[in-house]
């Protein structure tokens, strides 16, 4: 049996579309787009879910806490599902927030450490190092109650899916533009619709199985 390693934030936890800051609603386990890939790969895969809502790439959140970094958390969740034969790393989407002040190229610099961490490890089938799917998120939209929190952040996530692909280019890893398939819910501007995980999941699946 294979495993896969999802790895992100809170569209990757399931988080439902959020209509005030207390609203911690989650899809289900069939909803949420780890779920649908598991049901695409089929029996043969393991699918863990490793989603940390508000999770950054590298950077302690002054405000929601420190371990909202994303880096030594994913150094965690490597050693303790090894052995892991493929990541899918999908964050950024909370660097967008107006109190961190990164450009695309900032976060995709981010994100890209990660990347290279996985492919550094020993975390794969016999000590070798898990394969990466890295994906863009979708960008975002300011024209909700979120807007505040991630002002200017709408211009910036739409320069993700040019840096991410020169990241991926860069680590050798596999590539997924979600914003090309998917888009964020206006409820919110951050999060996604069941729909949205729907396809994003079977997208995954796909780039997953054919790696």
């Amino acid at each position: 049996m294979k495993t896969l390693l999802c790895f992100g934030d809170s569209n990757t936890h399931g988080s439902a579309p959020m209509d005030h800051i207390d609203d911690i609603r989650r899809f289900d386990g069939q909803t949420r787009w780890p779920g649908v890939a598991a049901r695409a790969l089929g029996e043969t895969w393991r699918v863990i879910e490793e989603g940390h809502p508000g999770r950054t790439t590298v950077h302690p959140d002054p405000i929601e806490g420190l371990e909202k970094c994303g880096r030594p958390a994913l150094t965690v969740a490597l050693a303790s599902h090894r052995p892991i034969d493929h990541v899918v790393i999908m964050l950024g989407t909370n660097d967008l927030k107006t109190r961190f002040s990164v450009t695309a190229f900032d976060i995709a610099l981010s994100v890209e450490h990660l990347v290279a961490d996985v492919l550094a490890s020993d975390s794969g089938p016999e000590r070798g190092a898990p394969k990466v799917l890295l994906v863009a998120p979708p960008p975002i939209s300011e024209d909700s109650w979120l807007g505040e929190i991630f002002r200017g952040g709408a211009d910036v996530s739409r320069g993700f899916a040019t840096r991410y692909r020169e990241a991926a280019e860069r680590q050798g890893c596999g590539f997924l533009d979600a914003g090309a398939i998917i888009e964020s819910t206006p409820v919110d501007g951050i999060h996604f619709e069941a729909e949205a995980h729907a396809t994003l999941g079977r997208a995954i699946a796909e780039a997953v199985a054919s790696a």
